[in-house]
């Protein structure tokens, strides 16, 4: 049951990542950050809420950082 989830996850976030630009677009960073952190988090030690809760986090940070960046001149 665990292999059926996990891969249903996997086609879902890799979905949502091969997705036209437009749709990427409008899915909010941390939305999509959660999705794969906490794919790579229940691959790697079974913590999928922890990977999600920090993969929110990064992808809300390398967001920020990019709009700074993009609007410093």
């Amino acid at each position: 049951m665990k292999t059926k989830i996990l891969l249903a996850s996997l086609l879902l976030s890799a979905s949502a990542l091969t997705a036209p630009a437009p749709a990427q677009a409008k899915v909010p960073p941390c939305v999509k950050g959660a999705v794969i952190g906490g794919v790579i988090g229940q691959l790697a030690a079974h913590r999928a809420l922890a990977g999600a809760a920090v993969g929110c986090v990064g992808a809300v940070i390398v967001h920020h950082n990019r709009h700074h960046r993009r609007h410093r001149y």
